[in-house]
């Protein structure tokens, strides 16, 4: 059974189910697991590393995969879209920034252009520049999000994107998620999350057994995890993991963490390199709840079309 919208039309896929380009967790393996299921795996391109990058598309082998990349990063490493566009994905993927500055690049190619936004005047930016499929990400997203949420963001949006497929994204992590984007007026979703404790994602496994144990009222916004790992992110977004003892030590006290941070800087990257979730990050949003196993991707894939079909089918019930 297949779910035909717009989305599957314009990028060729057989399920409107994208995998976010997580950095450091979407790699090869998983992007091309999601799109051997029949959705799209997006490679994340993070803060550009060129050499990273390089191999996760080795890894991905001779699978149909696209790649994302966090667009005010993006414009510190000015050969890293072209290393993406040699390998002519079917989809670039830019998030977090202006990313006017690389259309010319990206439209030379036969890549669909998507464009992530958290707000409704980012809408209109990404409309009128022609992106190819907006993402309207809502705030319950893990990783770096804004403060809208997904339920009303993606129908305002809908309405401003006229033929442009708009994709749901933010605490979707199971087929009913992917029904309701669907009767919201979206073509489809995009995943993180729910593939965040994958067999084929690189997230450690001490982060993705804390993602399996997880509870969605446990996750935080905020930005001390970006100032450990010396990230001058912008301002208008934030990052939402699950709470842990560095969150709690730290996120009411940006200017305590600031006077130490050589010291916790240090004990942090130790964390990160053994894998200790007390310190490092679990970057996870609040469907966390809705992941319960550690399986395959392709797996993942199957039983949210299982479900979303179900429920789509379920729906002529309720007219009496």
């Amino acid at each position: 059974m297949r779910l035909r919208t717009r989305l599957t039309d314009l990028l060729e896929i057989d399920h409107p189910i994208l995998l976010a380009p997580m950095a450091g967790v979407s790699g090869g393996a998983l992007a091309s697991a999601v799109t051997g299921a029949g959705g799209l795996g997006l490679i994340g391109g993070g803060y550009g590393d060129a050499g990273w990058l390089g191999r996760e598309i080795s890894a991905a082998g001779n699978a149909r995969v696209g790649i994302g990349f966090i667009t005010w990063s993006l414009a510190r490493q000015p050969g890293v879209l072209d290393v993406a566009l040699a390998h002519a994905p079917p989809a670039i993927m830019l998030s977090f920034g202006d990313f006017r500055d690389f259309l010319p690049n990206i439209r030379q190619t036969r890549a669909r252009l998507i464009v992530q936004v958290q707000t409704l005047e980012q809408a209109r930016e990404a409309v009128d520049a022609d992106a190819d499929i907006i993402v309207a990400q809502g705030t319950e997203a893990g990783g770096h999000g804004a403060r809208r949420a997904t339920f009303p963001l993606v129908p305002s949006i809908v309405d401003i994107a006229g033929d442009i497929p708009v994709v749901a994204a933010g605490g979707i992590a199971d087929g009913r998620g992917l029904a309701a984007a669907l009767m919201l007026g979206a073509s489809g979703v995009l995943c993180g999350t729910a593939f965040y404790a994958a067999d084929e994602a690189l997230a450690p496994e001490s982060a993705k057994d804390a993602a399996v144990t997880g509870r969605g009222d446990a996750t935080i916004r905020s930005s001390v995890f970006d100032v450990a790992r010396a990230l001058d992110w912008p301002p208008a977004w934030d990052l939402r993991t699950l709470q842990n003892d560095f969150t709690r030590r730290w996120h009411g006290d940006p200017a305590g963490l600031n006077a130490v941070i050589a010291d916790e800087r240090a004990r942090f990257e130790k964390a990160r390199a053994v894998g200790d979730v007390t310190t490092a990050p679990v970057i996870v949003g609040e469907a966390v709840d809705l992941v319960r196993t550690r399986e395959p991707a392709g797996a993942i894939v199957a039983r949210m079309v299982k479900e979303a079909v179900a429920r789509l089918r379920g729906a002529s019930n309720l007219l009496v």
